[in-house]
């Protein structure tokens, strides 16, 4: 290393003058130091590096990226018309010519009611999960926020849904609204605001005493203010992770009330109202009959795994 190479931060004695030995070597260790220092990553981008070193994220992720694509380009993969059967074709088992995956009781091709009933089944399984988000985190992080009187009542009323199970609070409220997929919807929202609002209730109260908390208050900061700026994104990553994992829960719930006929609407194809329509050729073509099920059963164990992952990559903080 050239004289010229040091920093000016090191400084070189003068002719004569005496100077320890160790000094010099011992600055120029530090500055050695200091030019091989690795930047600290940031979290977000620890929490990326960790999702792609986990072969279980990976696979999941491969997998509810080729249900979810198959259901958006249903068109491309399939000229069949969910809707139209031929009764002459009724009931054909798996790999007939034309209908590799077999038809139903009605001779509409399962492989096209599959892809479109697919579109149907996600969304009831993610936009009430991403609806009872919102709300419930509001809800929670007002009620952890504000405290003794006013938090106490939010989640005094929160916690009285607890006294039924989700399943027979979502079948009541749909029975209650009608029938159908917009039915279904609002009461899986409805049943996932409770749960989702008591996580972040209890993970705004831990946020709550940090001193950037009193530091917004203390300068002014409307409470909406703190709660936005401050709150929330100190409370994402908990309440991501369990909002994930209700999305499986919620394309089984969704799937059971179009079942039992509070959901789709023959004969727009669902995968829980396929299972219904077909239940009575269970014993003719029961390969094909399970399909649908296989499908509800494939994807929640999609989303769970999922979940888990993100709970482990977002846990970084204390690995």
């Amino acid at each position: 290393m050239s004289v010229s190479a040091i920093p000016n931060s090191i400084v070189m004695p003068a002719p004569g003058q005496h100077v320890e030995h160790e000094v010099i070597p011992s600055a120029v260790a530090r500055w050695r130091d200091s030019e091989n220092a690795v930047a600290p990553r940031s979290y977000y981008g620890e929490v990326v590096r960790r999702l792609l070193r986990d072969r279980m994220a990976l696979v999941a992720f491969a997998a509810l990226v080729l249900i979810v694509g198959a259901t958006i380009v249903a068109p491309v993969l399939t000229a069949e018309d969910p809707l139209t059967g031929d009764v002459s074709a009724r009931l054909r088992p798996i790999g007939t010519p034309d209908h590799f995956l077999g038809t139903d009781e009605q001779g509409r091709d399962i492989f096209a009611r599959l892809l479109y009933g697919g579109r149907l089944s996600l969304l009831a399984g993610i936009i009430p999960v991403a609806i009872a988000t919102v709300i419930g985190t509001l809800v929670g992080s007002l009620a952890a926020y504000l405290g003794r009187t006013t938090g106490a009542v939010l989640m005094r009323v929160m916690d009285m849904s607890y006294a039924f199970p989700a399943i027979l609070l979502a079948i009541a409220i749909t029975a209650s609204l009608g029938a159908g997929v917009s039915s279904s919807i609002i009461a899986l929202s409805i049943v996932f605001i409770p749960p989702i609002s008591r996580v972040a209730e209890s993970a705004t109260k831990h946020v709550m005493v940090q001193e950037y908390i009193e530091a917004g208050r203390i300068s002014g900061a409307s409470t909406l203010r703190v709660i936005a700026d401050q709150v929330l994104p100190n409370i994402f990553s908990p309440i991501f992770v369990y909002a994930s994992s209700l999305v499986g829960l919620s394309i089984l719930i969704a799937s059971g009330l179009s079942f039992i006929g509070l959901g789709s609407a023959p004969p727009t194809p669902e995968w829980g109202a396929m299972l219904n329509s077909m239940r009575g050729s269970v014993y003719n073509q029961p390969a094909v009959v399970a399909l649908p099920g296989l499908l509800i059963f494939a994807t929640s164990v999609v989303f769970n795994l999922l979940s888990t992952s993100f709970r482990d990559a977002l846990d970084v903080k204390h690995s």
